[in-house]
């Protein structure tokens, strides 16, 4: 017989999570980037790793907070399945990072702020509901602290367009 999943985290403890997630998030809008973050955490709320957007500091399309921050924890727990865990998130996951999380089998994914344009966890599309998948998340959480991460991105396109805001550079020197 196996053991029970153990029960779903507390709001209390996805509260804290998003709270780490928003620090990498501020991490990346100081440097320029749009400001995403992301921790993946056991159940009992320990952070394994963390992500945050360096799309344009990389060069890399794929550079996004949850992709960095699966493969932070893939590399730090030696294997590419992070069963048990999950992805927190301050933007609701794009196509791409929910189908990474998917992959590397978590347990479920949390998001703050929907995202409109790009979001595959329920705004544009729901990528986890797509049927046949041979994984299915226990849970998918938006709207944790929804208000603070949305306003961070809020803030940092309000003051890039008013030229306060630093704008990041690639190795390149390219800019967004």
């Amino acid at each position: 017989m196996t053991d029970p999943p153990p029960p779903a985290p507390h709001a209390g403890l996805l509260e804290g999570l998003m709270r780490e997630a928003l620090r990498e998030a501020a991490r990346a809008g100081e440097e320029g980037e749009v400001p995403a973050g992301a921790v993946i955490a056991r159940p009992d709320g320990l952070p394994v790793s963390r992500g945050r957007n360096r799309v344009v500091a990389l060069s890399d399309p794929t550079a996004h907070a949850e992709i960095l921050a699966i493969r932070e924890a893939c590399r730090l727990t030696g294997n590419y399945r992070l069963e048990g865990l999950i992805l927190v998130s301050t933007l609701e996951p794009c196509a791409m990072c929910l189908s990474a999380a998917l992959h590397a089998r978590l347990r479920a994914v949390v998001f703050g702020a929907p995202e409109p344009k790009w979001g595959a966890a329920g705004s544009l599309m729901d990528i986890s509901a797509v049927p046949g998948m041979n994984h299915r998340l226990e849970f998918l959480e938006g709207g944790v602290l929804a208000g603070e991460c949305a306003g961070a991105i809020r803030e940092f396109f309000r003051r890039r367009r008013k030229g306060e805001a630093p704008c990041a550079q690639g190795p390149q020197g390219g800019t967004r």
